[in-house]
């Protein structure tokens, strides 16, 4: 029901769970990559999102960017924490 009322279109359970599992292989590739870039600048920070697990509550998401020589940002990496420390 609040995938219909978000996209405007019904998805079957096996259509969500198959959209899942893509998802969740695509986030396994992202963090499993090599960096092949070398960074001059790397920061980190985090950043407080509603996020549900059986109930709604924030979470943080630390996230650290790169920056290379020639000024390209990347999103080197990601993590969920209950917390910023």
């Amino acid at each position: 029901d609040i995938i219909e009322r978000m996209y405007g279109h019904h998805y079957s359970p096996a259509t969500i769970s198959n959209i899942s599992k893509a998802t969740q292989e695509n986030v396994a590739t992202f963090h499993e990559r090599s960096l092949e870039a070398n960074y001059s600048v790397l920061f980190l920070d985090g950043t407080y999102l509603p996020l549900r697990r059986g109930t709604v509550s924030k979470e943080c998401i630390h996230i650290a960017l790169g920056i290379t020589p020639e000024g390209q940002k990347a999103v080197l990496g990601y993590e969920i924490a209950p917390n910023e420390n």
